[in-house]
């Protein structure tokens, strides 16, 4: 694309310009129109009066006197040029816009205008006249930006806006997100202070739900255990019901069979009794027999009995006199070695009297033992309430260690060193220390000494009663507690106890009170004020301060109750050491009395034995001598007695031979009687049990009948009972559950009743607890919850919107990320060819320059710039261009070198440089003005109007450039009657008539 005609209004009223393709060199004095053709070339595409820097308002640029002015541009296009109009209104610096000469809007031409890459406003690609000292002022950002907008791609410098426009979007959320995070984080700690409260809340309100549950469950789990009964009844109730009709059933032909068999169970017990009648009357003469052989029998044993009793009774009499003979002198011996019988009495009324006193004393001791165990029980509670107050103390100090450790970790350490090493210092020193307590811990702790006097009980100089008046109601030493060293040393360094403390009062009539009271120091309950008298001019001075809030002090703790609990523990557990000790000395005592009664209890039975032992021993000698004399005469005759007891034995043999024969005659009669007997027994006896058998079926039937009877009436009744109870327990289920009576129980009790107990025992267990654990949870207020649950909603909504910006952030991220390596490669590659293009054409100069990327920080792209360094001298370093450093031809070299260095990277359509060889010496002139001609008349590269108003000579010129002059005067021809044929004609005739 290439400007292809121009026709313009400004310093002519009529001007029509034809630039060539490549570079068009525009030649002409000040003041004959050149810059004209530059403003109609801006203004005819689009641009604002600004870019040109000669006016603000576009009418000012038609010729004086004219009301309007016309500019049209054609550029070169495929397949078919564009022409833009644009129509000046002078009166109301108005604009009407044509293309291809059909109306239409600024936007429509802009946009045909931006198609095209056509840039006015780009100093890399349009520098008038008066923009060109601009062109050094450029920053390296601003010249970063014209460059992409001149030469790089189409989408280059939008991925650049995009990135600023990201960057910006990433700091706008990272501050969002830093903020949010904070304030989330002050939101958690605040909701950390309801959470406990919220917790216990719904704790108890879990523990009431759950009690509500419960007794909700309670009557419906009576109610289904006395309908699971119902239905057991009623079940067993049918049961007993068909179970008796079936035993009604079954016993009718029982009862028949029964009666059958009771008629010949009596037939055959007639028949039996016959029989057993002979069987008797046999057998009793067959007994009769019998007894007479075992009359006989016994007569024969009795016969020698009789004679073994005689032979037995001789041997023992033989062995009883020799036992008899054997214990007179065992007893004899004994006898022999027992002493004369000795008084005892003494001995055992002493024992008696010791075992009385022994008896007394276990009983004391006794009472004793109790007595210290009821006294110990005692001590034991009290240790242990003293025991608790302190561990209540204690927590309150290990609130206060703490926040000490975390605070002042020195003197923490040695805090814990002097509480294992107290034995190591002559006096008492209190806790916490102030000591500069070094040792091997090398520990860095102030310490301070009490006075040796004590100052606790110093007194104020004035009564505080004098005070009243001025507000003051204490001094500061009342109002605390501490050790007596503790309140010696700071009554005497900082006297407390003449620091007064007032109320607002005190504080309203502060200057009153400095001037009548003449105090030091004054606390009220904000600030702190300390009254100096100057030294030199006896002024009152008074500085006030705002009390610091409470850290170290808020939470205190009574020293003077710790210290009391604390010996009465000590005193509790020495009375408990005694007590202790008593009772194992009374244990031992008492250990010792049992064994000194057991052995004077033994004493004196020994003692009683020995009184009694003599005497036994004679009187049984005396005794066992008669019954020997006795043994001695009752001496009998075995052999006589053997013979008179055979003579007896052969006569009852023979009566018995007789009796054994009728004996066997007898038998014989008996056992043919029996076998017949046998027979009907036999057949009776089966009789006999088939009809037990009935009967039994029958009476077992009978009871069962008569069981199932009453069990049924049982269950009956039973059953019309547990009915009642069921309808009442249901009744009562219903009404806690406030349901109607048609209602059944709803889906969610019955799911929330499945995770509770199932039996009432359990039921009852568990709401017993729960009231208990209720009853626990005292204080609580639902407005906590309300509190609780608001901010955690908002901290939600917090955490959900932060979440949302960080994903917000994090994709912001990504896409700079990517952004960035589709801008900042091509970028980087854009550079480095126009710093090579730079460097060659300096180095061609004999000078150096550079360009590069300046970035001061990579993610501040805003930042981004080209840094354009030269050196125009070997004596020299490399400075960066600026408007201050280098000299004005410097300046124009250096621009027109790096307008250069864009032209054969251009993407431009053409570039226009306006008169920027001025200021340059003619050496750095005609070097630039070559570089010009060489690399915008190469075919590739795109068009370039170069205006100046003058040429050196013997410039090199180039079949491609286009050389347009441009006059101006009161005694030009008009353009339509210009014709350059004509004129070239004329001359080249002049020069022949000059030649001639």
């Amino acid at each position: 694309m290439a400007l292809v005609r121009a026709w313009i209004p400004r310093t002519y009223d009529v001007c029509e310009v034809h630039p060539g393709p490549n570079l068009n060199m525009i030649v002409g004095a000040n003041g004959t129109g050149k810059s004209s053709i530059v403003c109609a070339i801006c203004l005819g595409l689009a641009g604002k009066p600004s870019f040109i820097g000669r006016a603000d308002k576009v009418g000012l640029f038609v010729k004086q006197g004219c009301l309007k002015g016309v500019v049209e541009i054609e550029l070169s296009k495929a397949p078919d040029n564009i022409i833009i109009t644009r129509e000046i209104q002078v009166v109301n610096n108005t604009s009407a816009w044509f293309i291809n000469r059909k109306p239409a809007t600024l936007k429509m031409v802009e946009e045909q205008i931006a198609a095209l890459n056509i840039q006015v406003d780009n100093l890399c690609q349009f520098l008038p006249q008066d923009k060109v000292g601009e062109f050094a002022k450029l920053s390296k950002i601003e010249l970063l930006e014209a460059t992409e907008k001149s030469i790089g791609p189409p989408e280059m410098y939008q991925f650049h806006c995009e990135l600023k426009n990201f960057r910006e979007k990433e700091r706008e959320l990272e501050n969002l997100c830093r903020e949010k995070a904070n304030s989330l984080e002050k939101m958690r700690q605040r909701i950390e202070r309801y959470k406990q409260d919220v917790e216990r809340y719904h704790e108890r309100k879990r523990h009431l739900d759950l009690i509500e549950m419960l007794e909700r469950k309670r009557p419906w789990v009576e109610y289904e255990n006395v309908r699971q009964q119902h239905e057991d009844v009623k079940q067993s109730r049918d049961q007993a019901k068909e179970e008796l009709k079936n035993l009604k059933e079954l016993q009718s032909p029982v009862t028949k069979k029964i009666q059958e068999t009771e008629e010949h169970f009596k037939s055959l017990d007639v028949k039996i009794r016959d029989k057993a009648t002979e069987i008797k009357d046999t057998s009793q003469k067959c007994k009769q027999k019998q007894d007479a052989l075992e009359m006989k029998d016994k007569q024969i044993e009795e016969i020698n009995q009789a004679l073994r009793m005689k032979k037995d009774e001789e041997m023992d009499r033989q062995r009883k006199i020799h036992n008899t003979h054997k214990l007179i002198e065992d007893w004899k011996n004994e006898l022999s070695t027992v002493a004369v019988s000795e008084n005892l009495q003494p001995q055992t009324d002493a024992i008696n009297n010791e075992l009385k006193k022994l008896q007394e004393e276990r009983a004391n001791i006794d009472g004793d033992i109790s007595d210290i165990r009821a006294e110990k029980m005692n001590q034991e509670r009290e240790k242990k309430r003293i025991i608790d107050r302190l561990g209540q103390l204690n927590n309150i100090m290990s609130m206060k260690e703490e926040n000490l450790k975390g605070r002042f970790r020195d003197t923490h350490s040695a805090l814990m060193w002097l509480r294992k090493n107290k034995d190591k210092f002559k006096k008492e020193v209190c806790e916490p220390m102030m000591l500069e307590m070094r040792d091997h811990q090398k520990l860095k702790v102030n310490a301070v000494c009490a006075p040796a006097e004590s100052c606790a009980e110093n007194l104020p100089s004035r009564p505080i009663e004098e005070l009243h008046r001025y507000g003051f109601f204490s001094y500061l030493r009342e109002l605390f507690d501490a050790p007596r060293p503790v309140m010696s040393y700071l009554c005497s360094q900082y006297r407390v106890h003449d620091v007064a403390v007032g109320t607002e009062k005190t504080r309203n009539m502060i200057e009153r009170v400095i001037q009548e009271t003449k105090l030091r120091q004054i606390y009220t309950a904000d600030e702190r004020y300390v009254v100096k008298v100057s030294a030199y001019t006896n002024l009152v001075l008074s500085t006030n301060t705002s009390l610091k809030a409470a850290q170290f002090l808020s939470s205190s703790v009574d020293t003077d109750e710790r210290r009391q609990l604390e010996n009465q523990q000590q005193d509790i557990n020495n009375t408990l050491k005694s007590l202790d000790m008593r009772l194992t000395t009374l244990f031992e005592r008492q250990k010792y009395l049992e064994h000194r009664d057991n052995e004077l209890r033994q004493q004196k039975k020994e003692l009683v034995e020995r009184g009694n032992r003599r005497r036994q021993l004679e009187s049984k000698i005396s005794v066992k001598y008669d019954s020997l004399k006795q043994l001695e005469q009752d001496a009998i005759d075995l052999e006589k007695e053997s013979q008179q007891a055979n003579i007896k034995i052969k006569e009852i043999n023979t009566q018995k031979a007789r009796l054994v024969t009728e004996l066997m005659h007898l038998i014989k009669n008996c056992v043919s009687l029996n076998i017949l007997k046998a027979d009907l027994v036999l057949q009776s006896t089966t009789v006999a049990g088939e009809k037990n058998r009935l009967e039994s079926e029958y009476k077992a039937a009978s009871v069962q009948l008569r069981a199932a009877e009453q069990r049924f009436r049982d269950l009956d009744d039973r059953k019309r009972v547990l009915t009642e109870n069921c309808k009442e327990l249901l009744k009562k289920a219903r009404q806690v559950c406030k349901l109607s009576p048609d209602q059944h129980l709803p889906k969610e009790f019955q799911t929330a009743f499945q995770a509770l107990p199932v039996t009432l025992e359990e039921i009852d267990a568990v709401l017993n607890e729960e009231k208990t654990r209720a009853s626990c949870f005292t204080g609580l207020n639902a407005s906590v919850v309300e509190e609780y649950n608001k901010q955690t909603q908002e901290i939600q909504q917090l955490t959900e919107y932060l979440e949302e910006k960080k994903n917000e952030l994090d994709n912001y991220k990504q896409n700079i990320s990517q952004v960035k390596e589709r801008w900042l490669n091509p970028l980087k590659k854009l550079i480095e060819q126009i710093n090579e293009k730079f460097s060659n054409f300096f180095s061609s100069m004999q000078c150096v320059g550079e360009v590069d990327l300046h970035v001061e920080n990579e993610e501040e792209y805003d930042k981004y710039g080209i840094r354009i360094r030269v050196k125009f001298h070997s004596s020299t370093e490399l400075h960066e261009l600026t408007p201050y450093h280098q000299s004005g031809g410097e300046k124009s070299v250096s621009t027109m070198l790096y307008l250069m260095a864009l032209q054969e990277l251009n993407r431009c359509p053409f570039r226009v440089v306006d008169e920027i060889n001025q200021g340059m010496d003619p050496m750095n002139e005609r070097r630039v003005f070559e570089m010009v001609v060489k690399t915008a008349c190469k075919e590739s590269t795109s068009q370039y109007f170069f205006i100046t108003p003058k040429l050196l000579q013997n410039l090199t010129y180039n079949d491609r450039m286009t050389v347009l002059f441009v006059y101006n005067g009161p005694f030009m021809l008009e353009a339509d009657k210009w014709n350059l044929k004509s004129f070239c004609r004329r001359r080249r005739r002049l020069g022949r008539m000059d030649e001639q």
